[in-house]
């Protein structure tokens, strides 16, 4: 088991204009150079597994998880906002205790800026990013490929799951090392079903006839005024699960070709669209959802409670959410399938990943390894289980794009007890995990997103028709990919 103490003495001392970002940087310096402020480590560095010297200033690009600065580095003080990060930066702080101080923007990734700073040759040397926006800054030529990090240091890619590094992946060259990972599985509203004579097994996206009936089962009107949503296909955000369901995906394998025109595409999108109109019009849907009972998405007056909604797809996050806030509510779960019945997901999440003009790639590189190991997320993970036992709160687990800490923190840290009635949908998480679709590297990534989210608006809100909007965004979309390569 490992230790829940803090896993190396840290004191934040300084609050430096950040390097990247808007926000306050904040050093944490070495174990050595914190017994003699402003002193320095060991010029000759310490060597990394690979043999490697490891040394100097290493300016990391994401929060340090203890807040305000200065703070304690005990997680069990009141300061920690978020010992997951807290406690994995510390492993590599302790392992490097001797040669490399540690400096954190303490801001959350800012395109702009970073570009910025790329561009002025300051940036932090690792940053923390979304994997679905990374083909934008290769495109950029801003960042760097890690193979020569992964083969000099020994980072073993076999331990990620193949959709995560697929995601970071360009050209046969790998330019992020996976970091969190999100998947999507249906929850549904057992007290409503129950009232309307179905099971949780009814709720079957495979069969799009069937589960058009299910909602209109599920929703209840007071004349023309919504008193509870059926399904809620959750769109625009989730077309790219409907369009993987209807076998079709949003862009091509190697993230290069739009394929929003493509009429499993537009049927997908036709399809979501119309359980969401089949409530009035997509306006009230929407206005129902943000301002009717349980529309405080957090909280103990959520849409279960209030018997406001009868089943959505939902990121698996949401799982600790309800957990914590309503944790004797019923609700059960079903995988998302695809029209062939085969369980299906989509997935996101963060990554690491180095700037072209880094100053310290070795320690980067071998921060980015240290942080992803198994060893280190269990040991994060086991530090929040503990806190949450402590304070009589559920623990659902932390999802990782680390196939094999996943095993271990879901076999060891996730029980019955400590996920309660929501056991059953981590266990169904992790179960879709590895069938989970997720985009390739696109250039002009956001751009691309804010296109064809666009175009599911004008289906929704203008009635525009669906391979008619999602035409006009191909064009749009492919031309934005040409002018980024």
């Amino acid at each position: 088991m490992a230790r829940r103490s803090p896993l190396v003495l840290l004191t934040v001392i300084a609050i430096l204009a950040a390097a990247c970002g808007t926000g306050q940087q904040t050093t944490a310096p070495s174990a050595s150079a914190a017994a003699t402020p402003g002193g320095s480590p060991d010029a000759s560095g310490e060597p990394s597994p690979s043999g490697a010297a490891i040394s100097g200033s290493l300016q990391i690009g994401a929060r340090y998880g203890c807040t305000p600065a200065p703070c304690e580095p005990d997680p069990e003080q009141e300061g920690v906002s978020d010992e997951i990060a807290y406690t994995r930066y510390n492993v590599f702080a302790e392992q490097y205790a001797d040669a490399v101080t540690l400096e954190f923007t303490e801001a959350d990734f800012d395109p702009q800026t970073f570009l910025t700073a790329v561009a002025a040759g300051n940036p932090p040397d690792v940053v923390r990013m979304d994997r679905a926006i990374i083909g934008t800054y290769v495109a950029e030529g801003a960042l760097d490929p890690l193979d020569e990090c992964i083969s000099n240091f020994g980072v073993d890619m076999s331990q990620y799951r193949e959709s995560a590094v697929a995601q970071v992946t360009v050209d046969g060259s790998v330019y992020g090392i996976p970091e969190f990972y999100d998947s999507r599985i249906i929850l549904i509203n057992d007290s409503v079903i129950e009232e309307v004579g179905l099971t949780p097994e009814d709720i079957d996206t495979s069969d799009w006839d069937a589960l058009a009936d299910i909602n209109e089962q599920l929703m209840a009107k007071d004349g023309d005024t919504i008193t509870r949503l059926g399904f809620d296909p959750k769109l625009p955000e989730f077309l790219p699960l409907w369009a993987y369901a209807n076998g079709a995906a949003l862009v091509s394998d190697d993230g290069l070709t739009s394929q929003l025109d493509d009429p499993k595409v537009a049927e997908a999108l036709e399809y979501a669209v119309s359980l969401i109109t089949a409530h009035g019009t997509a306006p009230a849907f929407f206005d129902f959802r943000g301002s009717g009972p349980g529309s405080a998405f957090f909280g103990p007056e959520n849409q279960f409670t209030e018997d406001s909604l009868g089943a959505f797809p939902m990121e698996q996050w949401y799982l600790n959410v309800l957990a914590n806030d309503t944790p004797d509510e019923e609700i059960s779960f079903q995988p998302f399938r695809d029209r062939q019945g085969n369980q299906i997901s989509f997935s996101g999440g963060s990554a690491w990943a180095i700037p072209a003009s880094a100053d310290n790639k070795e320690a980067a590189c071998e921060f980015m390894r240290v942080v992803t190991l198994p060893d280190t997320w269990f040991a994060a993970a086991e530090v929040r289980a503990e806190k949450r036992a402590a304070d009589g709160e559920a623990f659902t687990g932390v999802y990782t794009g680390n196939r094999l800490a996943d095993e271990r923190i879901f076999g060891e840290l996730v029980t019955e007890e400590s996920a309660g009635r929501f056991f059953e949908g981590v266990q169904l998480v992790q179960e879709v995990a590895d069938s989970a679709y997720s985009f390739p590297p696109i250039p002009a990534a956001e751009e691309f997103q804010n296109i064809w989210q666009q175009a599911v608006q004008r289906v929704m809100n203008e009635g525009v028709a669906a391979a008619d909007a999602l035409a006009q965004a191909d064009q749009e979309a492919q031309d934005a990919i040409d002018s980024a390569q």
